[in-house]
Order: C-alpha cells, then sequence, then structure tokens
C-alpha cells in the first residue's frame, strides 16, 4: 500500500463508526426536506403541548449566534465546518481500535457537522425545525444534525469520564 493510500485509510475500529455519521447527514437531510415540503418559514404543527415543528431558516450558529451579521457568517462556518470535519476525520484515523464510545461520539459530531454544512452551502442557512418550550420559554430550535452532534459531544464526555475512572483504577 502507498503511503498515500496509508494515510487515508482508517484503521478498522474507527472506520466501522462512520455509517453513524453517514446516516446522521442522511436523516438530517431527509427531515429537512420533509420540513421545507410541507411548510413555509414560520409555519409548522404543535404535537404537544411542549413539542412544536416549525420551519425556521438560521444563519447564524447555535442560538443564532451571528445570525444578523450580514451574511459573512455563512462563509465562516462553512470553513469552520469543513476544518472541524477534517480534524474529526484525522481524529477517527488515529484513534487505536476499542474506543467505541469515542468513535461513535465523533462519528456523530462529524454527522452532524457536515448536515450544517450542506444547508449553509446550498441554502446559506441552517434549517431549525424542531422546537421545544414550556408555556412562553422556548429553547432555541435545532434540527437532528444539531441533535447529533448534542449526543456526540456527551459521548466523548462520557468517555472522558470513563477513561478517567480507569487510570485512576490502574493507580491503585
Amino acid at each position: 500500500m502507498t503511503e498515500r493510500r496509508r494515510w487515508f485509510a482508517l484503521q478498522s475500529g474507527a472506520s466501522n463508526w462512520l455509517w453513524l455519521g453517514v446516516a446522521v447527514i442522511v436523516l438530517d437531510q431527509w427531515t429537512k426536506s420533509l420540513v421545507v415540503e410541507r411548510f413555509d418559514e414560520f409555519r409548522g404543527v404543535v404535537l404537544l403541548p411542549v413539542l412544536e415543528i416549525m420551519r425556521l431558516h438560521n444563519e447564524g450558529a447555535a442560538f443564532s449566534f451571528l445570525s444578523a451579521a450580514g451574511g459573512w457568517q455563512r462563509w465562516v462556518f462553512i470553513g469552520l465546518g469543513v476544518v472541524v470535519s477534517a480534524g474529526i476525520l484525522i481524529w477517527l484515523r488515529r484513534l487505536p481500535k476499542g474506543q467505541s464510545l469515542l468513535a461513535a461520539g465523533l462519528s456523530l459530531i462529524l454527522g452532524g457537522a457536515l448536515g450544517n454544512v450542506i444547508d449553509r452551502v446550498l441554502l446559506g442557512h441552517v434549517i431549525d425545525f424542531i422546537r421545544v418550550h414550556y408555556e412562553d420559554h422556548y429553547f432555541p430550535a435545532f434540527n437532528v444534525a444539531d441533535t447529533a452532534i448534542s449526543i456526540g459531544a456527551a459521548l466523548i464526555i462520557l468517555d472522558n469520564l470513563l477513561e478517567l475512572d480507569r487510570t485512576r483504577a490502574k493507580k491503585t
């Protein structure tokens, strides 16, 4: 195998989790297309007293950060998403076998980041549609990609906590 191919080849343990990132991208784009087909912006349906599906366009980042910045933020967030995704792919490549929790977390973040990058490239904004609230108190709207990123981050934190416990157990 040439050095170039070896560099791009993922270790078998990490590559087993890339399907999860691809599944997130497919599910994210599919759900967003359903919302776009069925609802105009700011229109939706109440599912539960605390949960709505409503089509919203987010030109910013998490919690609409920089959403009114004038357009330059689109390219910054696209670049950031691509750089983070490349970093995650390198991290996955170097990940030792047996670190399934970390690999799953990284793959979820990878899929979520790329799902939102696709929106920014094609639309100039991200389609958000899940709205959770209690009475008049609303949590910022989100989508499948955002959910995957959050779950992935939680898995990475859990993996680190478990690793800390394993390290402490070895020292005693």
